[in-house]
């Protein structure tokens, strides 16, 4: 299947997920539940691909569904999302699934997203500065995921969607040899 039918129907979940637990005034409760399900997809790759696999029934997936529901402490409008989502073989969707619910909650409680690539760790400081920074510049509560980039040599690489800022020390050696080439 194309990424792009993949993302739709991620969408189409999501948006269900979303709108049900707005419904039933539990969009904090699901969005603490997509986090615990990303925890276990990503360190459990035996659940991932018990739930994956054609040759086990639904009921059995459902059955372990509940356990896990269960285990994890996830809502009602969760575990039924995650049925209807066994029910019609999608759980090859589910980080998509996921991925497309955190995309949703951003953008309904104007977060942004932002990239900040460094050579080493940030201290707590300098991070507690970068991000109020931003959320100022940007006018909106921002989520960073920091990324450790060795080949910018220093500085930072941010990004926000389709913006960049780059004031790594590599973007400044590449401009210094294009002067010097004369482009």
């Amino acid at each position: 299947m194309k990424k792009n039918s993949k993302t739709k129907i991620a969408r189409i979940y999501s948006n269900a997920l979303y709108d049900a637990a707005v419904d039933n005034k539990c969009v904090e409760k699901v969005w603490a539940d997509v986090g615990k399900l990303k925890v276990l997809i990503d360190e459990n790759k035996e659940f991932a691909d018990y739930m994956t696999n054609p040759l086990w029934s639904d009921d059995d997936k459902v059955d372990v569904l509940n356990k896990s529901a269960k285990a994890l402490g996830l809502s009602s409008d969760t575990l039924n999302c995650l049925q209807v989502i066994v029910e019609n073989r999608r759980m090859s969707e589910l980080g998509f699934i996921l991925d497309s619910f955190g995309k949703l909650y951003y953008a309904k409680n104007n977060i942004a997203e932002v990239l900040v690539e460094t050579v080493k760790k940030l201290s707590s400081s300098q991070a507690s500065r970068l991000q109020k920074t931003l959320e100022k510049v940007l006018g909106k509560k921002v989520v960073i995921d920091y990324q450790i980039s060795p080949v910018i040599l220093g500085g930072l690489r941010i990004r926000c969607g389709s913006k960049m800022v780059d004031v790594s020390l590599m973007s400044k050696l590449n401009y210094l040899e294009n002067i010097m080439k004369g482009k």
